[in-house]
């Protein structure tokens, strides 16, 4: 059955403006992600080119001008799908590089179309050109990133890149083609078989942006669940999950695990004296040193109220016992200004290893929560071992 190469096209850019809509509405909602709307209008331009360089017959009055600004909107779609991509990612996007292209394209495009016609040259050096902006979006999506994008970024990046080595193909068959073979209306091979394939891999190209979205609204949905609202600190769901995990990699490596539990000294008072917005102000203050103080490997996370959890990993209950006392000084050396008043603040902080406790989180829980309130017994702003603790009730 033979195919029509207008009719592909015409097809081809309904389609467009159908992902222009669909990715115009997901801009309005998907708040601060970068890169959706561009996406939006890549499309917009792809669909208006496709239709200005295809959908006019030859002899159409105006037909060379409407083949050279059509290249130009689909190559305009082209970088802005690129640079859709690197917004996306959150990486710097070289505006004069992208425009420079568009100039090529179009300077090009009116040499080779309306002042020296030349359909092989224009062609070819079309199919080239574009080859190389496919290729940088191959090459921004190729890369290591997190587990939770990498499937939709690997999908989105191999179908640029077969559509990259397709316009190469494309290209070097058309240098050894007659004329006569790669009109843009003629029905053959060299022109119905790449369209085809090239609406199947935009297809591809929309749907892997698509998953690429919603893979991130996901993984934002998730850190929003798992962060607490005031602190911006892990939540106490987060932490043990994550102590899940760390339990078992601690059984297979044989590391220990620590865990400090740290509660503000006399937060109820401080409310009452000063209102919860103070009270709030202290528990952001409290949150903000101790992540200052911690590892990048370490977790920390508000446990309930003025209370907070940090694990260490790979790290001794002697090792925690001089990290929690540099950050008990650093937060009673601290002074919160509220008007007028300056207020000085303590913590008082328990601490327990896996080497007595085991590598259960409720069990390390329990044996520094009891680590803290004999803190809190024997007059707050202090560090107290659970080890050390155990050892004074045999006496």
């Amino acid at each position: 059955m033979g195919l029509d190469v207008r009719t592909i096209m015409v097809m081809f850019a309904m389609l467009s403006f159908m992902f222009f809509c669909l990715f115009e509405l997901a801009g309005l909602r998907v708040g601060r992600i970068r890169g959706v709307r561009q996406w939006a209008v890549a499309n917009l331009c792809i669909g208006l080119g496709f239709s200005l360089a295809y959908f006019f017959g030859r002899t159409t009055p105006g037909h060379d001008w409407a083949v050279v600004f059509g290249v130009t909107l689909i190559a305009t779609g082209a970088c802005l799908q690129l640079t859709g991509i690197q917004a996306f990612k959150e990486q710097p996007t070289y505006w004069r590089l992208v425009v420079l292209f568009i100039g090529i394209i179009f300077c090009q495009s009116v040499w080779f179309n309306v002042i020296h016609p030349d359909f092989h040259v224009r062609a070819s050096v079309n199919s080239f050109l574009f080859f190389f902006i496919y290729a940088a979006c191959t090459r921004v999506l190729l890369v290591k990133t997190e587990a939770s994008l990498r499937v939709s970024y690997w999908f989105t990046g191999a179908s640029f890149a077969m559509l990259a080595v397709l316009l190469v193909a494309r290209g070097v068959v058309i240098m050894r083609s007659p004329d006569e073979s790669i009109g843009l209306h003629v029905n053959t091979a060299i022109n119905t078989l790449p369209f085809i394939i090239c609406c199947l891999l935009q297809f591809c190209i929309a749907f892997g942006l698509l998953l690429m979205l919603n893979h991130r609204l996901i993984a934002d949905v998730y850190q929003v669940a798992s962060r607490d609202a005031l602190t911006g600190t892990l939540n106490r769901r987060r932490i043990e999950e994550d102590a899940l995990r760390l339990r078992a990699r601690c059984m297979r490596t044989g590391e220990s695990l620590a865990i400090m539990m740290i509660d503000i000294d006399f937060f109820k008072s401080i409310n009452d004296r000063y209102g919860h917005p103070a009270g709030d102000k202290v528990l952001c203050c409290l949150a903000e040193i101790a992540q200052k103080s911690i590892r990048p490997d370490d977790y920390f996370a508000r446990y309930g109220g003025e209370e907070f959890c940090m694990l260490l990993t790979a790290t001794t209950e002697n090792e925690a016992l001089e990290l929690a006392e540099r950050l008990r000084l650093a937060f009673a050396q601290f002074t919160l200004a509220l008007g007028k008043e300056r207020l000085n603040v303590t913590v008082s902080i328990g601490v327990a290893d896996s080497r007595d406790i085991g590598l259960e989180f409720a069990d390390l829980v329990k044996a520094a929560d009891q680590a803290l309130y004999r803190a809190k017994q024997n007059g707050r702003n202090q560090v107290v071992a659970y080890s050390s603790m155990r050892v004074d009730d045999t006496f």
